[in-house]
């Protein structure tokens, strides 16, 4: 799977490099096997962005430079949501990270705890992120729109690296996501409305799905060819 979110990354033309930062011998075994690049970071980091934030520090990149984490779990997902997730990014210096966001189509993930659901202020930032279903509608003639998060980010490396340097704080640990780390400490997050899903795969259900939707790409393909 982490092969497959990595072919899928080379498709951009926006990104200098690509490379997968991982601790487990067996999957930097696989990637570079398939011709991939591997940065090797530590047990030790709390969160993934953590540790792309180490892997950035062990590339010496610069710190104005813009670096995208493709988190592994995605394999279908689609290269220009890179375009979408850095726009923001490259328009305005003042924003320090960015990700994706769309809108819950699939009924069964408006109360599931693994389809993440966002809401945003009136200019696009982040104002919370949970496991719960938000918002609450109190009329139940009224339904909102539902946003799921996708884990695909875009930092700017000098905030990449402060971040890394906050201590997980207590929202971030009591919903499991490190996004809750950056607004507790005050920092935004522009969200961007992709018309792309990408399906994340946490569970054996997940896998199947997406095996299936692969499998058919995979034959389109070839019969093309």
């Amino acid at each position: 799977m982490i092969v497959r979110v990595y072919e899928r990354t080379l498709r951009s033309e926006l990104l200098d490099a690509a490379y997968v930062a991982t601790d487990s011998r067996l999957v930097a075994e696989a990637v570079r096997g398939h011709g991939g690049k591997v940065v090797e970071t530590s047990e030790n980091n709390p969160s993934g962005t953590d540790r792309i934030a180490e892997a950035a520090s062990i590339l010496s990149l610069s710190m104005n430079a813009i670096v995208v984490n493709i988190q592994g779990d995605q394999p279908l997902f689609d290269p220009y949501m890179i375009h979408e997730v850095t726009a923001p990014l490259i328009e305005d210096e003042s924003i320090p990270m960015s990700t994706l966001i769309y809108r819950i189509v699939r009924e069964e993930e408006i109360t599931h705890p693994n389809a993440v659901k966002t809401v945003f202020d009136q200019c696009g930032f982040a104002l919370y992120f949970s496991r719960a279903t938000i918002p609450y509608s109190r009329k139940a003639h009224q339904k909102p729109s539902y946003y799921k998060h996708h884990g695909i980010y875009a930092y700017r490396n000098d905030f990449l690296q402060r971040f890394s340097r906050l201590p997980v704080s207590p929202l971030e640990a009591f919903e499991g996501l490190e996004q809750l780390r950056a607004l507790e400490n005050g920092f935004r997050i522009k969200v961007v409305i992709t018309d792309k899903d990408s399906i994340e795969v946490d569970t054996p259900q997940d896998l199947e799905r997406v095996r299936r939707i692969y499998s058919k790409e995979y034959l389109t393909t070839a019969e093309k060819e």
